[in-house]
């Protein structure tokens, strides 16, 4: 397969599934051959420095969105940062562009087009609620028109999400999600339980993700409350920052549940995270297919999630964890206490879900799969 020029882009630079995604395919990408450049449109976490120092290949912040400001008082800033991606595009004499997120995918790919970019390729990684009907409605005559040449969808059901807003089917490739390989059994265990305050006997549940109303990290806190009074190993750890961090810490003390469901903030080194646990919990409201669960599956732990949309096409209940309804505290308490009374399983399930993401969800097969679309993109235009 030749050498591409790929230019990938993001809407902001924070720490998120959409942002982890994106930047491992760039190391995959520059790994094997092809020239790779990153480009957001804000940095809403303050990254960029950090960033630019940790990865290998070119990252611009385009600069174009003011948190602090928002509406038109961004109008300005936005037009400025669509001219510096233009000239980018024009400039940088790129085989193939792709976007991660339906506002990169609007913005960035007909400016792609009128800069002569070949392959042109977008992503649906989940449900998007909350957004506007206009810019659905655009979104969907952008691909059926060839702007967006290709939909990557992350699952089958948000394929299908896709299909149900108009998109056309045959526009649309499911390449789901994938992580780059790691062993936990590298990581000291005893060490990072211990920086965790966690004692012998305790049996570690974590839930990675930002704080926010999708991730429905309540439903957790709840159910320790009900786990609690069961079994007073089990403690609960809340990995992730967000605007609902107040909120939550609310919760837990108006629970009594101080010292039973820690709020970790944001950690760097999420591999010593999940080599401290014993099972992942993800109690989600909707996702596509989320990097979180990926990662606790590849560090060998069993799974208790919500059945939503993309979980349900990775975990197997009963094989690799166990799902349960979403917005169910008592049910999802239920599934923690069935794992914390049986150590088999948790070893058994842990075993085969890290087993099922190397077989099927690793970088190397979901980038050789992108390859594939480049490589139709290429052809359809030369055509």
């Amino acid at each position: 397969m030749p050498s591409y020029s790929i230019l990938l882009l993001g809407t902001q630079m924070a720490v998120g599934g959409a942002q982890k995604l994106l930047l491992e395919q760039a190391l995959w990408f520059q790994a094997h051959g092809h020239r790779v450049t990153v480009l957001f449109f804000y940095d809403r976490d303050n990254l960029h420095e950090k960033w630019t120092k940790t990865h290998p290949f070119e990252i611009q912040n385009l600069a174009a969105f003011d948190k602090q400001a928002g509406g038109l008082r961004s109008l300005p800033r936005l037009l400025n940062g669509l001219l510096k991606l233009w000239r980018v595009l024009r400039r940088g004499n790129f085989d193939a562009v792709i976007t991660f997120t339906h506002d990169s995918n609007l913005l960035g790919l007909p400016l792609a087009r009128l800069a002569g970019v070949r392959a042109r390729i977008g992503t649906h990684l989940g449900e998007i609620r909350g957004m506007s009907k206009w810019r659905e409605r655009m979104h969907t005559l952008l691909v059926n028109r060839g702007v967006i040449q290709t939909l990557v969808a992350s699952s089958a059901r948000t394929k299908n999400n896709a299909v149900q807003v108009g998109v056309n089917p045959q526009k649309i490739t499911t390449i789901y999600n994938a992580i780059m390989p790691f062993d936990v059994a590298q990581v000291d265990r005893e060490a990072a339980r211990q920086a965790l305050g966690l004692k012998t006997d305790d049996i570690f549940l974590v839930s990675v993700g930002r704080l926010v109303y999708e991730k429905g990290h309540e439903f957790l806190v709840d159910a320790m409350s009900l786990v609690s009074r069961e079994d007073p190993r089990a403690i609960a750890g809340i990995c992730g920052a967000g605007p609902l961090r107040e909120q939550l810490q609310r919760q837990v003390e108006s629970l009594g549940l101080q010292g039973r469901v820690k709020l970790l903030g944001q950690w760097d080194s999420i591999p010593e995270l999940l080599a401290a646990s014993d099972v992942f919990v993800l109690p989600s409201r909707w996702e596509g297919l989320p990097m979180a669960l990926l990662e606790g599956m590849m560090a060998g732990l069993p799974v208790i999630a919500a059945r939503v949309e993309g979980v349900d096409e990775v975990v197997r209940p009963g094989e690799h964890g166990l799902l349960v309804p979403l917005e169910s505290p008592a049910e999802l308490a239920q599934a923690i206490l069935q794992l914390l009374r049986s150590p088999a399983d948790r070893r058994r399930m842990g075993r085969a879900a890290r087993e099922r993401v190397l077989s099927s969800y690793t970088t190397d097969r979901m980038c050789e799969a992108y390859l594939q679309v480049i490589e139709k993109g290429m052809g359809e235009e030369k055509a």
